[in-house]
């Protein structure tokens, strides 16, 4: 499945907060979802199946 991100509503993550521009950026269409650097826009981003950003979120290994 072919997913246009370009056409995709992006969030800012809270956890980004005002560090002067290191953000994360993350989009849900068509069961996936995407995660970008807000740096870089047009460059190439991450895209997981729901479920497996649902377990990520779950985890402990990212909050390290």
């Amino acid at each position: 499945m072919n997913i246009d991100w370009s056409e995709a509503e992006w969030h800012k993550s809270t956890y980004s907060g005002g560090s002067g521009g290191e953000c994360v950026e993350v989009a849900f269409a068509g069961g996936r979802v995407g995660v970008r650097d807000s740096k870089d826009p047009a460059g190439p981003n991450l895209v997981f199946a729901g479920a497996d950003w649902d377990e990520f979120l779950g985890s402990k290994i990212w909050q390290r």
